[in-house]
């Protein structure tokens, strides 16, 4: 049996509770709560850093240069927050300076 609609975290509107994308919004994870990118605790936006290993939840968005909260979209610019390595082509949130797959350089040297 399907659970009860839930709105999307980032329009509003009511979407089915095992959506991958919002309908209306068509961004990713409308239902799911906000987990750190590295040991998927859960977090809340506006927390620093995170109460579970101590990841900083505050970047600098790789389109806009701006501090935010990292969840899966930029703040100011509403951009995906995905860097994409120069080695090897894998996107990945922006966790560090070199790639998880082939541990390049993510920004060609320099950030």
């Amino acid at each position: 049996m399907p659970g009860y609609a839930k709105p999307c975290k980032y329009c509003g509107e009511l979407v089915p509770p095992d959506s991958n994308l919002c309908p209306y919004c068509g961004k990713v994870g409308p239902t799911d709560s906000f987990r750190c990118p590295r040991c998927r605790a859960p977090t809340q936006q506006g927390q620093r850093v995170c109460m579970n290993c101590g990841q900083p939840l505050l970047i600098n968005c790789p389109r806009c240069g701006n501090a935010t909260f990292f969840g899966n979209y930029c703040v100011n610019c509403d951009a995906m927050l995905l860097v994409t390595c120069l080695g090897c082509g894998t996107e990945q949130p922006p966790l560090g300076d070199t790639c998880a797959k082939c541990h390049k350089p993510l920004y060609g040297g320099k950030k």
